[in-house]
């Protein structure tokens, strides 16, 4: 077996304990997030969302969070897509957020819900232009013969649609809430010897404990 060579680096540039923990998480989680978008990382919104078919076969890809409070994390998504089918078949879903500069890790486990309409509108009119034709052009996940195809589609959908505001909302385009039900927060530390503290809600409450690294 050949092993990838890599530098061993040491993670050092903060430590995290007791006295750093919130009631909530939602709170722990804003005071990063806030770290991240000051550190000026890119994309600090970005991260990994993890889903399932009925089965339980998993997929992974990248979105990009575009709301959160303590009723949840929102993303935007085509419902027809891998992921939409695979939220409709099991809304058990987990995202995972890492600021490699930061040395920052928040993985969450919850379930998953579309939005309304209406909120899914709300967002949508803040989109480019060219952002809310691709909505409607791209038939996501499925098989694509050309990328001309593609952007012939938009090219039809400008002359249909020559007013940005006049743009509608796709009916199979929007919205998800991810409702949390666990969430662990990670901090690298030298020798492998990471900080790592989980909070479960239980009964209603948010409980938490340090995990071994």
């Amino acid at each position: 077996m050949k092993f990838i060579d890599d530098s061993h680096r040491e993670y050092q540039k903060a430590k995290f304990d007791e006295q750093n923990l919130k009631a909530k998480p939602y709170e722990l989680f804003a005071d990063w997030f806030a770290l991240a978008k000051n550190a000026n990382i890119v994309d600090p919104n970005a991260f990994i969302l993890s889903t399932a078919t009925k089965d339980g076969k998993p997929s992974s890809r990248a979105v990009l969070l575009k709301s959160y409070d303590e009723n949840g994390f929102v993303f935007f998504s085509n419902y027809e897509s891998r992921k939409g089918k695979e939220m409709d078949e099991n809304p058990n879903v987990a995202m995972i957020f890492f600021w490699d500069d930061l040395e920052k890790e928040i993985r969450i486990e919850g379930t998953v819900e579309k939005i309304s309409a209406e909120e899914s509108y709300e967002y949508f009119k803040t989109r480019p232009f060219t952002s809310k034709l691709g909505s409607w052009a791209s038939r996501q996940s499925q098989p694509l013969s050309s990328r001309f195809k593609l952007i012939r589609e938009v090219a039809k959908l400008m002359v249909k649609y020559p007013n940005p505001n006049d743009v509608p909302l796709p009916p199979y385009w929007g919205g998800y809430r991810i409702k949390p039900e666990a969430f662990e927060f990670w901090q690298g530390r030298p020798s492998r010897l990471h900080d790592r503290f989980l909070y479960k809600l239980i009964d209603g409450e948010w409980k938490v404990q340090r995990l071994f690294p």
